[in-house]
């Protein structure tokens, strides 16, 4: 959500897990050198007209995959959706043994790559691709985050392993209150952005609140490296590509940033203790012009703040920059053994329609396709999410959390955002920590 949300909550390993912390639902395990055997050749997109039934595994208890399961039944009524649900951690224990047993799924929530292709249990998904037009129908950046070579090593490039079912991403929530209080409009451009951060602090105001007791200034850090390098460069990165470094004109940017908000006092103090639900509420209450956070707390925000917020993707060096957005997904993958991949892929086509946007909207997903055609109440800061989703794909920008890149990079990020924030370290020394890590989890 790898699939690694920030994460894991009662809610669901997939979609909210970034609401409490960065750590992880699971760690994607780089993998040997065993070239993947999976099953491809001919595939059709056609339904079979008998009775049918297609097994799907997942940890997924949003509700999101059991109501697409149950429209495509609806749809295909000669097709029985058998939707099995397993709790997150028995689930990631005994998904490969599922995988790899004679009675395997046809489909099976993905928590990581690399193992799963290495060990050749999943089918690549190319030849559906080609076949449905998934290239035409995703943007790029979507169905990267699912790639991989055949070795499970080099993620964003290779075959395609998963499909989405659902997305969150990270932006800027902002007080509309007190922006028009200060006669602050809605930033669209970095300069403006800073422009507003220095209003609300002569007004008395907390220009951003922020809990990160475990590791949420990665969100501001990685918001600006990734406006200011741009998606491709900075999914390099995350996605391990030889040679790539967060030592950039983005990262230092970002950590002199972080660092300079700090000593401004633009950040809550005891922030390094607080952790992130603790910062929305706070936000909610009214403190704090900016919080950087994801969709995922959407819902609570309009609950406990109805009308008072808004939401943009962070803004770029002007106006024509193109926007970027921190997220992931929840994916299904078809296990090489599957008995029914064809139907398998017909179901993970069904994704993307609209019928299926609206079902992962009301579940709390932001939607694979169609985010144009979903629409929440008209004072919901649902809409504005909806938007800054609807130009994030538009310019392709989506790029993967800076915690997905290895196993451990989660623990380092928390260790030096609090350091960096608590001016015990620099923001170079900040980017060679993180680059430090960087290079052991991908050796």
């Amino acid at each position: 959500m790898s699939a690694r949300f920030p994460r894991r909550t009662a809610a669901t390993c997939a979609l909210l897990v970034a609401a409490t912390g960065l750590t992880a639902c699971n760690g994607l395990t780089p993998g040997g050198g065993t070239k993947s055997a999976a099953p491809s050749g001919p595939v059709s997109t056609a339904l079979p007209t008998d009775n049918a039934t297609l097994t799907v595994v997942s940890s997924e208890n949003a509700g999101t995959t059991k109501a697409l399961a149950e429209a495509f039944h609806a749809k295909h009524p000669n097709i029985t959706v058998d939707f099995q649900y397993t709790g997150p951690d028995d689930y990631d224990k005994s998904l490969n043994l599922k995988l790899s047993s004679d009675n395997a799924p046809d489909l099976a929530l993905l928590n990581k790559l690399g193992t799963t292709v290495k060990g050749n249990l999943i089918r690549d998904l190319d030849p559906y691709t080609q076949a449905y037009g998934w290239d035409t129908k995703y943007p790029s950046t979507q169905l990267d985050q699912w790639r991989a070579s055949d070795d499970g090593k080099q993620l964003g490039t290779g075959h395609l392993w998963a499909a989405p079912a659902g997305f969150s991403v990270v932006g800027v929530y902002y007080n509309k209150e007190i922006a028009a209080k200060l006669g602050i409009g809605v930033p669209k451009t970095r300069a403006e952005f800073e422009a507003a951060l220095a209003k609300a602090k002569a007004a008395g105001e907390l220009p951003v609140q922020l809990g990160n007791l475990q590791g949420h200034s990665s969100f501001v850090v990685q918001s600006i490296v990734d406006s200011v390098d741009g998606a491709a460069k900075t999914s390099d990165w995350v996605n391990g590509k030889q040679g790539s470094t967060v030592d950039t004109r983005g990262g230092a940017d970002a950590a002199t940033t972080l660092s300079d908000w700090a000593k401004k006092s633009y950040l809550p103090e005891g922030a390094n203790g607080t952790d992130l639900p603790g910062s929305v509420a706070a936000f909610t209450k009214g403190s704090g012009l900016f919080l950087f956070d994801g969709s995922w707390d959407a819902q609570v925000i309009d609950k406990a703040a109805p009308g008072k917020v808004g939401f943009l993707p962070f803004p770029g060096p002007d106006a024509a920059s193109k926007a970027t957005g921190i997220g992931t997904s929840v994916a299904y993958a078809i296990p090489a053994k599957s008995k029914n991949p064809d139907l398998a892929a017909a179901f993970l086509d069904f994704m993307n329609t609209p019928e299926a946007a609206q079902i992962q909207f009301s579940t709390g997903f932001l939607p694979v396709a169609h985010a144009d055609l979903v629409k929440a109440p008209a004072n919901s800061v649902m809409n504005e999410v909806t938007a800054a989703w609807g130009k994030v794909n538009t310019d392709n920008g989506l790029v993967n959390f800076f915690a997905n890149t290895d196993a451990t990079m989660n623990d380092t990020l928390t260790s030096q955002g609090q350091q960096l924030i608590g001016g015990k370290t620099t923001p170079d020394a900040y980017l060679a920590a993180l680059q430090a890590d960087w290079l052991k989890g991908h050796q």
